[in-house]
């Protein structure tokens, strides 16, 4: 079996020696660079697996480290190291490419499940112009296929999961897919949609409760938490989760216990947890909104989904897959350009509508160019731009003939308009009207 080569780069002399030890102790071959510029060197020189590199580092920085190595070595993976202070910066790289983030002190076993991550997404010699398949996913694009590699690595992995992306760019089944994928795929796959239900219920459906425990609870309940059990737990849309829960949970995830509501007993539970959010997380962290300490519990490892707009090669495939439920129908090539040409703010889920509407509608096997146009919304604002501009055009018109009625007399004109001469006179500034 061939080791791992890891670059270890950290100004700290002190935490260099020790972490090299422990990972020198996990089987890995390291090698260590005080300095930005010493690391540069080395991958010059050596075959380097991965980086693990600080972020604060005086002269050259991690994540000036980090652009020069997506420059130098473009599939390079970079795992940086941050303290709290650091962490906007942190983010602001893995949306730039960065394999992952962990905090100081860092959490060996968490380390290592992100190596073992890192080192398993390499993406494979076939050709990424050939159409994909993965666990429900659709895809030919490279966004895809690149997205695609990492999913089938890190569904190998232990490390909660947090998929970021525009509504309606499939996150639960994306969701799917990793656990499918995973090593728990014989295990239940629970999913709940955090912002869908009542905050009053919302704790009684993820953590159980027992028979008494509140007004209603005729007999106990199993949670979600528990039913996940030895399988995976999708929470979506989980930035609407009330403050008081994400306590609860981030204590679960902790201590790996679950305690119903109104008892006192805990049961074990052995659960992945996969989350979900439209909206950006780390703002509702910096807003108050979300707790920090449960933010880095869930986001060991981030995904995100490129929207529909990002990956448009994907939309013939899509669409064609989506009509296959419909029988023997087809899209003409004007139909098909058309959609091509949609900028789909609602992604594959506006898609998939489009195409339920067109196929429902569409009595023959061939859907037209004007079936689709009929199923796309129309486009309001460009409504609103004409009516504004013919607002426009006809106060314009207006002023011109009553200037003309009243021989350029601009008292009289605004008396015949109705207006008091000052605000006559705004109306033929903003129209640019000279009075002659």
């Amino acid at each position: 079996m061939t080791v791992s080569n890891l670059l270890l780069v950290d100004d700290d002399l002190h935490f260099s020696e020790l972490m090299s030890i422990r990972l020198e102790s996990l089987g890995y071959q390291v090698f260590v660079a005080h300095r930005a510029t010493l690391a540069l060197s080395i991958l010059q020189k050596q075959r380097i697996d991965v980086v693990l590199t600080d972020l604060r580092m005086e002269h050259m920085d991690g994540m000036a480290l980090f652009q020069e190595i997506k420059k130098r070595f473009s599939a390079l993976p970079v795992i940086m190291m941050t303290a709290h202070g650091s962490i906007p910066d942190a983010i602001a790289a893995t949306e730039q490419g960065i394999a992952g983030f962990l905090t100081k002190p860092v959490d060996i076993s968490a380390l290592q499940d992100l190596l073992n991550t890192v080192l398993k997404a390499r993406p494979s010699s076939e050709s990424a112009s050939q159409p994909g398949q993965f666990f429900g996913l659709y895809y030919e694009s490279d966004a895809m296929h690149t997205l695609v590699h990492k999913l089938e690595a890190i569904a190998r992995s232990k490390a909660n999961i947090m998929i970021q992306g525009e509504s309606g760019t499939g996150k639960e089944v994306t969701a799917k897919a990793i656990h499918s994928a995973s090593e728990v795929a014989s295990g239940p796959f629970v999913a709940i949609n955090c912002g869908a239900v009542p905050a009053n219920l919302l704790e009684s459906e993820l953590f159980g409760h027992f028979k008494g425990a509140f007004t209603g609870a005729t007999k106990d309940k199993i949670g979600l938490v528990q039913a996940a059990d030895n399988g995976t737990l999708f929470l979506d849309e989980i930035a609407d989760m009330p403050l008081e829960l994400q306590v609860k949970l981030l204590r679960v995830l902790q201590e790996r216990k679950v305690r119903p509501i109104g008892g006192q007993q805990e049961y074990d539970v052995n659960v992945r947890v996969l989350s979900a959010s439209h909206k950006n997380l780390w703002d509702a962290v910096q807003n108050g909104l979300f707790r920090e300490d449960l933010y880095y519990r869930l986001n060991v490892i981030s995904v995100t989904l490129p929207s529909l707009k990002e990956r448009p090669e994907d939309i013939p495939l899509l669409a064609n897959h989506f009509l296959t439920s419909f029988g023997d129908k087809s899209f003409s090539p004007e139909a098909m350009t058309r959609l091509l040409n949609y900028d789909w703010p609602g992604n594959i889920r506006q898609l998939h509508n489009v195409v339920e509407h067109c196929a429902v509608l569409t009595p023959s096997k061939l859907i037209t160019d004007s079936t689709v146009e009929s199923a796309l919304p129309v486009n309001t604002t460009a409504m609103m731009q004409g009516l504004n501009e013919a607002k426009a055009q006809f106060e314009y018109d207006y002023l011109q003939k009553v200037l003309a009625l009243c021989q350029g007399n601009v008292a009289q004109a605004a008396v015949v308009a109705k207006r008091n001469r000052s605000d006559f006179y705004k109306l033929l500034k903003k129209h640019n009207i000279a009075p002659s």
